[in-house]
């Protein structure tokens, strides 16, 4: 599934889909060496033979035709790109791989990672993923081994009302959480702002939505070993009355309406002049026409300013007839200028750190606060369990923003659910 912020709204939604991982059959692919998984080492030739690519909305329907520059780099091959809707997207590929009829390749949002992982090969030792920072490489991996190899990421950054921030007495950006708080504070108090930061206190994919303020504070969801749930702990207790101060002070309301496309609306109207979010906002804010003035920043810092870290993987199946010319592609695809000129087309954020020292990305102010932030990153665990934690925790934490519940006891009923719920393996 695509977790880019481009399509936020659509890719938290689809990550609480099922949650089934299938084997694959494990077919050689002839030229290539193949261990247990189906993995291989890639040769130095071009790539040749049939190949197909299974890529999903926005992205499935731009590729077909981005990848002709492939195909002029390898003449002797043959790529086909299926598009696939997002809604439809994981049953698809649940079916195929079952089957054992699905494509060479297929883009892979990072938490269903954990719900195929079986039918994965492994990707190549010679591969070389020395261009990638390790939130998203952490992303692509399931057990500690790496399936996926990062193709577009995505991650949440402050935003913030230049104008209204100014008339609060704040000219540059917070540094620290504290400062956050004491910023939304202070512009809570600007006529016309009806909350100092866009948080909902309900919702699908709320809690998911604050784990910025949660990694930035020292939190594991999982202990080392990938084995335990540890939600229950004091850098657990410490985010979370973090998060719980801005409703309990007053600072946003625990009606706060958290219908997609409202953050926008309201930062832009000014009612809610803070928030977080991807890079989807600047383009949403673009789309309405207007010229407010606002800027980006990095989360600010707890223990460290660590963000949410989402986006797309390539993956090899273990089924693929043609593994030589499926790694051949996706080393393709994740070369810093290829990346560039993906971004240009598809308005997602590279994977490759050296694409970032492009002027497309390095020149735009609003971007630059990306290319810092994908620095410092975490993906949620890798886990085909995590969608049914995630949603226990939108729960118990509605509960203790609405006051039903103390974060003590709250955090204590929420590591019971996890430990009742595992881990998947």
């Amino acid at each position: 599934m695509r977790h880019s912020m481009l399509k936020a709204t659509v890719a938290f939604a689809a990550s609480a889909a099922m949650l089934a991982g299938f084997a694959g059959c494990g077919r050689t692919d002839s030229g290539a060496s193949s261990g247990a998984d189906g993995s291989t080492t890639i040769n130095s030739g071009k790539a040749t033979g049939d190949l197909t690519v299974w890529a999903m909305g926005n992205e499935g329907d731009q590729l077909g035709d981005f990848v002709k520059g492939f195909e002029q780099e390898n003449p002797d091959v043959k790529l086909k790109v299926t598009a696939i809707p997002w809604a439809s997207a994981h049953d698809k590929i649940q079916t195929a791989i079952a089957a054992g009829n699905g494509p060479d390749v297929i883009q892979m949002g990072t938490t269903w990672m954990a719900d195929f992982a079986n039918a994965f090969s492994k990707v190549p030792e010679n591969f070389d993923l020395t261009d990638f920072s390790q939130g998203p490489l952490a992303a692509g991996k399931v057990s500690g081994v790496q399936l996926g190899v990062p193709w577009y990421v995505d991650s949440h950054v402050l935003y913030y009302r230049t104008d209204i921030a100014a008339k609060a007495g704040w000219k540059t950006a917070p540094k620290t959480l504290g400062e956050l708080k004491r910023m939304a504070t202070d512009v809570k108090k600007v006529e016309g702002v009806k909350n100092g930061l866009f948080i909902a206190s309900s919702g699908a994919d709320t809690w998911q939505g604050t784990l910025w303020a949660y990694y930035s504070q020292g939190v594991k969801l999982m202990d080392a070993s990938g084995d335990k749930w540890t939600l229950d702990t004091p850098e657990m207790k410490k985010a979370t009355a973090y998060i719980d101060a801005f409703f309990k002070n007053d600072i946003t309301s625990t009606t706060l309406d958290a219908t997609p496309g409202l953050p926008i609306t309201q930062f832009i109207s000014g009612e809610t002049p803070i928030m977080t979010g991807g890079p989807t906002a600047i383009s949403q804010i673009a789309e309405q026409g207007t010229n407010v003035p606002y800027a980006t920043a990095m989360i600010p810092k707890g223990t460290s300013s660590t963000s949410f870290v989402g986006g797309a993987d390539f993956v090899v199946l273990k089924d693929s007839k043609n593994k030589q010319a499926a790694w051949k592609f996706i080393r393709w695809m994740i070369e810093p200028n290829t990346q560039v000129n993906w971004f240009k087309q598809a308005s997602v954020l590279p994977s490759s750190q050296k694409a970032w020292s492009s002027k497309v990305l390095s020149g735009d102010e609003k971007l630059k606060a990306y290319g810092e932030q994908l620095k410092s990153t975490m993906s949620p665990p890798s886990v085909s369990t995590w969608a049914q934690v995630s949603a226990a925790g939108d729960q118990i934490m509605e509960q203790i923003h609405k006051g039903q519940l103390s974060v003590n006891d709250g955090l204590k009923k929420l590591q019971t659910e996890a430990d009742s719920i595992g881990t998947g393996k």
